[in-house]
């Protein structure tokens, strides 16, 4: 009976469908996963339930003797503030345009498009849920000024969207294996320092960062999975083209 139906045109259609969108489907469930761990996040938030745990963590990062200054010395300060700026807004659209100029150049513009959407999107998705949730900064003395709520963090979610996109970008076009775990790699580790200096920093609670970095991620893969399953399908052609 089992052999019967795995020859079945029905049966193998299936395996076949699996097979070929199995990296999507994971992809997709990822997402639903960091969706859903963004949203408990804001929930406790709201509620004021993250409060204990945010301060616990902030007080590792001050002087118990005044909490109005941050542990280490100044050389260890300037390096965080040059740390947190590979997340802000201004560094990331510079790396952007520079790589999709580059991308468009080589007719790479699929690529380039990629890039585009996901940094864009998620930026624009950053700012909204800083005005509908608008919660106030820790109310510490601070290493930089800052003009937006807190709420999710945008250094923390831009750095991931960026980041993350370029890296799964990369390792695609990576030659060997070893490269692509290394480019994900370092891409992991830059959203994880710029989101860790900003809590050194006490411009952000830990849970806004948390929150930053999940639906950071979710978004950044949700585009790259999305594009993956068009370049698959032949709706995207990928590479560079000849002159």
């Amino acid at each position: 009976m089992f052999e019967q139906l795995g020859r079945s045109a029905p049966y193998r259609r299936l395996r076949s469908f699996i097979g070929s969108e199995a990296p999507l489907l994971a992809s997709i469930a990822i997402v639903s996963g960091l969706i859903l761990a963004f949203l408990k996040l804001a929930d406790e938030v709201v509620e004021g339930e993250t409060q204990a745990f945010d301060k616990a963590i902030l007080m590792v990062f001050r002087n118990p003797a005044d909490i109005t200054t941050t542990i280490g010395p100044d050389w260890v300060h300037e390096m965080v503030r040059d740390i947190t700026s590979l997340g802000s807004f201004s560094l990331l659209g510079l790396i952007v345009v520079a790589l999709c100029v580059y991308l468009v150049m080589t007719r790479m513009r699929a690529e380039a498009l990629l890039v585009m959407i996901s940094v864009l999107g998620g930026t624009i998705l950053s700012t909204v849920l800083k005005m509908g949730y608008n919660r106030p900064r820790p109310d510490l003395t601070t290493m930089s000024e800052q003009f937006t709520s807190s709420f999710p963090s945008g250094h923390a979610m831009l750095s991931a969207v960026t980041y993350l996109t370029l890296g799964a970008l990369l390792s695609r076009l990576a030659p060997t294996r070893a490269l692509r775990i290394y480019v994900i790699g370092l891409a992991i580790f830059m959203t994880l320092l710029v989101g860790m200096s900003r809590i050194y920093m006490g411009v952000h609670y830990p849970s806004d960062v948390l929150a930053g970095w999940c639906l950071g991620a979710a978004w950044a893969l949700l585009c790259s999975a999305i594009a993956g399953a068009l370049q698959r399908r032949g709706q995207i052609v990928s590479g560079v083209e000849a002159d």
